[in-house]
């Protein structure tokens, strides 16, 4: 038998990967692998090239495997127009897949803080020695019927701005690389957070379930709407929801609301990812998601990032419970990072 191992695809490399097909074998992801914002400076102070600040000399760096995200369709929970803005703070780093944004303004400042509106429409109070840090947030849009009438007018699937305007060019582009490609979509959940907030979110769900279900369903719609346009064209690999619905112990609202209100809508747009051939489905949720897993899996999303360490997630485990049937990225403790090179083997 020749044994030389002859380098494969990426895509196909990718794809046997998540599908458990090359064992020992690991694809560390460029796009999943960010440092925050002071991590290279800190890194060029202990001899590390000044061309590390560069996004992609830093993958060239760490030899990294490229995934190209369609972010420059404005669907999910991260957006290329804001990257091009050079401004990543949290706040306007997840914003809403609204188009068009908020204008950003500051509305008061002193020597450690500033109020600001974001591109997502809340306002938050951000620190100003380090504006990379989570901020304050201090109110959000959407708060009745009247204000989540005019907030979902930013939620049409078909406006212009949600689209690459060289459209053809980009698809004859994406088409051509050799690299696994995900579509970013929004979830059922963590943008209606965005939009109002968790307390009266969470409040909201029971003085008034018709909101949410308004709210949920213009999610479906613009998700449908995006998904048909997108798979028309381009050669998609993966399709990924972002819901960040979970805290250190558990879910943020019961399995039984999970079942009533989101599976419903999971179903209709899992199953037309489905009719494209696409059978790796991901969702990007932090905190202890134990519970939701078998409710995801019942939706047929089958991949999970990025199983939270300081939350109780057990990659292990879970590969125990479940075998095959769940694509399991992440579960790194980053907290290990701070001990050494002893705690980190």
């Amino acid at each position: 038998m020749n044994s030389v191992k002859v380098p494969m695809p990426n895509r196909e490399r990718f794809r046997a990967i998540s599908c458990s097909e090359r064992p020992g074998d690991v694809a560390i992801m460029d796009w999943f692998n960010r440092p925050i914002a002071e991590t290279p400076d800190e890194w060029i102070k202990q001899g590390a090239p000044k061309e590390i600040k560069n996004s992609q000399f830093f993958a060239q760096y760490f030899q990294f495997d490229h995934i190209h995200v369609l972010d420059r369709i404005v669907s999910g929970a991260r957006r290329a127009d804001l990257m091009e803005l050079g401004e990543g703070l949290p706040a306007f780093f997840l914003s809403p897949p609204i188009v068009p944004m908020f204008e950003r303004k500051v509305i008061k400042e002193d020597e450690r803080t500033r109020v600001e509106t974001t591109y997502g429409g809340q306002t938050v109070e951000v620190n100003r020695e380090f504006p990379w840090r989570m901020p304050k947030y201090l109110d959000h849009p959407v708060k009745d019927w009247a204000t989540w009438n005019e907030y979902k007018k930013r939620l049409d699937p078909d406006t212009p701005g949600r689209w690459p305007s060289d459209w053809n060019a980009f698809v004859k582009e994406r088409n051509s690389e050799d690299a696994p490609t995900f579509l970013l979509l929004g979830g059922f959940f963590g943008f209606l957070r965005e939009w109002m907030g968790l307390e009266r979110l969470l409040y909201t769900f029971y003085d008034d379930p018709k909101l949410i279900e308004d709210m949920m369903e213009q999610m479906l719609y613009l998700e449908m709407g995006v998904a048909r346009r997108a798979f028309k064209d381009l050669r998609i690999d993966w399709v990924r929801f972002w819901e960040d619905m979970a805290y250190k112990s558990g879910p943020l609202i019961s399995p039984d609301m999970f079942k009533k209100f989101m599976i419903p809508r999971y179903k209709q747009i899992i199953d037309f990812v489905h009719s494209k051939g696409i059978n790796m489905i991901q969702v990007d949720s932090d905190g202890n998601i134990n519970e939701l897993i078998p409710l995801w899996l019942e939706c047929g999303l089958n991949s999970h990032w990025p199983l939270e360490c300081a939350a109780g997630m057990d990659a292990v485990a879970l590969r125990k419970k479940y075998g095959k049937d769940l694509i399991l990225c992440g579960n790194i403790d980053k907290m290990v990072f701070a001990k050494g090179k002893e705690a980190i083997r």
